[in-house]
């Protein structure tokens, strides 16, 4: 009895999370995973797992896509709303990405610039809070 309340304690105690938030932590797109790992949970455990040794269709999803939109932000180097104005609302694949650089259309340099700007004015403002911390 005891050990079988033991491992029910143990159960309970372990902490999963949808396929949508680990897929989110993985900086994959939800639908490009594999069934299994859409229709399950993934312990904190399993989590853990897949980043320090991902399987093949994890590696294979990172390398090419399609890619959930922080990831194709990133790798325009805009922001999420700036993938927005600019027309981009579904994952891309790293093909997609690479052809939106090569032929770098009106929206794109003008987000990547906005972007510049913002990450420019975000150190500005460190740079005054660190000197102010300093005095």
């Amino acid at each position: 009895m005891l050990d079988t309340l033991d491992r029910m304690t143990s159960h309970e105690n372990t902490q999963t999370m949808k396929p949508a938030t680990a897929a989110k932590k993985l900086g994959v797109y939800l639908e490009a995973t594999p069934a299994e790992f859409q229709e399950g949970v993934v312990s904190r455990s399993e989590l853990a797992a897949l980043q320090a040794e991902p399987p093949e269709w994890l590696r294979e999803l990172r390398r090419t896509g399609p890619h959930p939109r922080p990831v194709v932000a990133a790798k325009l180097g805009v922001s999420i709303s700036g993938l927005a104005r600019g027309g981009v609302t579904d994952a891309l694949t790293t093909d997609e990405i690479e052809a939106l650089k090569a032929d770098s259309p009106e929206w794109l340099r003008k987000e990547r610039a906005t972007q510049a700007e913002v990450r420019k004015e975000t150190a500005r403002i460190k740079d005054l809070k660190d000197k102010k911390a300093e005095q």
